[in-house]
């Protein structure tokens, strides 16, 4: 295995790394706050250390919201939970009725629920009006998120992409919170004549197709069936609603893997799971009972095995991945390079730290999941392998320590394909700049293990829903 675990690591070793990193993060929360003119857009990542925009989709100023009140969490200072108030109520509007996106779990989980959960959590005084509002704008953003659809030959479904109703993305999977929410908050969406349609049926359909079409297991699917490696989009025929093929926009091509699609499926399958362990039987009466919702729960658990594993075979030895498996360079780096530690400044190919955060959290959970169902071998070893990649993202070369630099986890990739990151003089290929979504889930997982380590609640998506 190339990642090579420290199993000394704990959440209380780890404390005094986190702790730095909020106190290099309030600052640069601030410095977005007072510089980013919200004429622009969204932030979406750095170019020479500073902030900018990127238009493709807005996606990701949940997360520049949502972080300040990660950071009030972590914290508890004040001013962090202004800024995302006051965001939420100037910017997010918009984010809960976007009918053109597959990003709710990602905007609105992370603004909307975050601020919920604290209410629940007693972290902040309890407030109806804002409960009522909050709840609101979860329900809907279900909804809206959940009439993406599009209809199989089978008579299932998925929620598709931006690109539209031929694709789906295996990014969704963790967006699916927002069905999720809605569901535990008792909303459902409503179609034609009335019809009433299940939030929970169109989140476990879609879980299901994601894992059947996205995700490999080494059964011969086809010659490149690799267990665990996953495809960015899977492409069907919207006429008869049949699986044509694999495909990629932001990884090297169909049969590589792009690793951080790799780490949103790790991640959100692994959410899903702790979602469903909270669930009723009779919640699944619809979908048929205690039998259907063990069935899903084994695949929901299947793709996280095979996900994390692939990731653990497929990432440097400190934990930091490439950003694609099959990217074209990879030949012309040291031999055996999975076995060293990640090297960003390589001339040849970057790696993605914001993947490598996003997959820690997925690990975390998924050791969770195992330990809380007695594998104590298996759970243990997701652990520490999570405890690992947030040891390396927390330290230089990766957290930025350079208070001018915007950003707080350095080396990250957002759309390689389309060259779309900024690559410095002197550079052959992109390093040193930030991502919003890869700083965002390094502030998240850094609360994970920092609330571990205090002896606090756990940390899930649906706490918002009690």
């Amino acid at each position: 295995m190339p990642l090579r675990s420290d199993l000394t690591l704990t959440p209380q070793k780890l404390r005094p790394r986190i702790e730095r990193l909020f106190e290099l993060s309030a600052a640069k929360i601030l410095a977005i706050e007072k510089t980013w003119r919200p004429e622009a857009g969204t932030p979406v990542f750095t170019v020479k250390g500073r902030y900018t925009s990127r238009g493709w989709t807005e996606w990701t100023q949940g997360f520049q919201y949502g972080s300040a009140l990660l950071q009030f969490d972590a914290t508890g200072e004040q001013r962090f939970l202004d800024i995302g108030r006051r965001g939420i109520r100037e910017r997010m509007a918009s984010h809960v009725s976007h009918i053109g996106v597959h990003d709710h779990g990602f905007n609105n989980l992370s603004t909307y629920g975050n601020l919920l959960r604290l209410m629940r959590e007693g972290r902040i005084p309890f407030n109806e009006g804002e409960k009522e509002f909050c709840e609101l704008a979860l329900k809907v953003s279900g909804a809206v998120q959940a009439a993406r659809w599009t209809k199989l030959a089978d008579g299932t479904g998925f929620i598709h992409s931006f690109n539209g109703p031929h694709s789906l993305f295996v990014d969704t999977i963790r967006s699916c919170r927002s069905l999720a929410v809605a569901h535990r908050l008792g909303h459902l969406l409503m179609g034609e004549q009335d019809e009433r349609i299940s939030l929970l049926r169109r989140l476990v359909e879609h879980g299901l197709n994601t894992a059947r079409y996205n995700v490999y297991y080494g059964e011969g699917r086809d010659a490149y069936d690799v267990r665990g490696r996953t495809a960015h989009e899977a492409v069907f025929n919207t006429a008869s609603g049949v699986f044509r093929c694999p495909n990629s926009q932001q990884g090297y091509s169909p049969f590589s893997t792009w690793t951080r699609g790799l780490a949103w499926a790790i991640c959100g399958f692994a959410e899903e799971l702790e979602m469903l362990d909270t669930l009723s039987t009779h919640e699944f009466e619809h979908l048929g009972g205690a039998e259907a919702k063990a069935d899903v729960r084994r695949t929901f658990l299947k793709a996280a095995l095979a996900t994390a594993d692939f990731y653990l075979q497929n990432c440097c030895r400190d934990g930091v991945p490439m950003w694609d498996t099959g990217a074209p360079n990879l030949h012309r780096l040291p031999a055996a390079y999975l076995d060293r530690l990640s090297d960003p400044y390589n001339p040849w190919e970057p790696v993605d730290s914001s993947a490598a955060a996003i997959a820690a959290q997925g690990l975390l959970r998924l050791g969770n999941c195992l330990l809380a169902t007695g594998e104590k071998r298996r759970g243990s070893r997701y652990r520490q392998a999570a405890f690992t990649v947030a040891a390396t993202l927390f330290s230089e070369p990766y957290l930025a320590t350079n208070r001018r630099h915007q950003g707080l986890i350095l080396h990250s990739v957002y759309h390689r394909p389309n060259g779309w990151d900024y690559v410095a003089p002197g550079q052959k290929v992109p390093n040193g700049e930030s991502s919003m979504w890869g700083d965002y889930h390094a502030r998240e997982l850094a609360l994970m293990i920092l609330r571990e380590a205090r002896d606090e609640p756990y940390l899930t998506f649906f706490r918002c829903v009690g």
